[in-house]
């Protein structure tokens, strides 16, 4: 008779054991993954934007939505949480502003509480900010297809019958009567609209006895405007403003160039502690280097303060002046010897 020897095979628990920890594991690292994924994971960007829920939309089309502008990474995870935390009743339709860096939970919060967005959208543009970075901005508060720097060009769609538009040249832009300031605008604005709101503006800042005084002076309010934009980034000071544009109308009258760093930056496209003689050198009609008088227009939207200082120079002995990097000071000399002498002082 054959016996048929039946191994007590011991190691079998836990080699089951040992399988159904490991899948465990992985289950409940899935889970860890996805909760993170559900509770912080957002989509891209900084930006705020509107996003408007409709009324009788449900979960699984503002998901997609969400994903489409790209507020979300997934939308499978927006509608887990809808789920989960039993949100579906509690979403409220209208217009709300989001952010891609908002988590889910954040965007359900806003969306839930009805924490809708403004209708009227506060924006400030500082002193010497040029029309493209304007439109950047604009762009930043949420006006992203208006076309602002296209019309700021071509003046299409924009009220051009304003008195101080009269001396632009024709295929001159609006740069430079863009005035800087804080404005509120409606969210629908056009770029029109918001163009229209920032002439009125410098229409209503440029007095009667400052348009006086620069006819005057024999003066166009495009030149001014154009001398102000270049004193914005010349000095900081009201009163160094005025002496430098004593100096710059000096050197004007005596058919000099102004030799302006500020036109150089402008010409080169970025700002510079010190320019090289071959910087000074890069062809342009608004290298004032290498040309004499103004520039073609302005390079830049400026302030009050500047407009005035065009407008009211200062007459001083004064010819030269530098920038001291370390404070921001102006150093002012009246001989070229001393302008040089300063110039080595302050490591220039």
């Amino acid at each position: 008779m054959h016996y048929i020897r039946i191994e007590n095979d011991k190691l079998r628990p836990k080699s089951f054991f040992k399988k159904g920890f490991v899948f465990l594991a992985i289950v409940l690292l899935l889970g860890y993954w996805f909760h993170r994924q559900v509770y912080f994971s957002h989509g891209t960007g900084n930006i705020s934007q509107a996003f408007e829920i409709r009324d009788g939309e449900g979960v699984k089309e503002i998901g997609e939505r969400l994903k489409e502008a790209q507020l979300i990474e997934n939308d499978l995870y927006f509608d887990y949480y809808i789920w989960k935390t039993g949100s579906r009743e509690k979403l409220q339709a209208g217009k709300y502003e989001l952010r891609g860096s908002m988590t889910i939970p954040e965007i359900v919060q806003v969306i839930s509480i009805g924490e809708v967005v403004p209708n009227e959208i506060k924006v400030t543009f500082p002193e010497g900010t040029s029309a493209k970075r304007m439109e950047e901005v604009l762009k930043e508060k949420g006006f992203e297809k208006n076309g602002f720097l296209e019309k700021v060009k071509c003046s299409c769609g924009v009220k051009s019958d304003y008195n101080f538009l009269k001396d632009k040249p024709a295929k001159a832009s609006l740069e430079g009567y863009l005035f800087p300031d804080t404005y509120i605008f409606f969210r629908e604005a056009s770029a029109a609209d918001i163009i229209n709101r920032m002439l009125l503006n410098f229409d209503e800042k440029l007095t009667r006895d400052m348009r006086v005084e620069i006819e005057k002076r024999e003066k166009t309010i495009y030149e001014i405007v154009t001398m102000a934009s270049i004193l914005e980034k010349e000095v900081k000071t009201p009163e160094d403003m005025k002496i430098v544009s004593g100096i710059f109308w000096k050197r004007i009258d005596q058919g000099r160039p102004l030799q302006s760093c500020a036109t150089i930056a402008y010409v080169l496209g970025r700002e510079k502690k010190q320019y090289s003689y071959e910087d000074t050198r890069t062809p342009s009609p608004y290298n004032t280097y290498i040309n004499k008088g103004l520039p073609p227009g302005p390079i830049n939207n400026p302030g009050m303060n500047s407009i005035l200082a065009a407008v009211y120079p200062k007459e001083t002995d004064y010819n030269y002046f530098l920038t001291d990097p370390e404070t921001g000071k102006t150093i002012f000399s009246k001989t070229l010897e001393e302008h040089e002498e300063n110039k080595v002082k302050y490591g220039l």
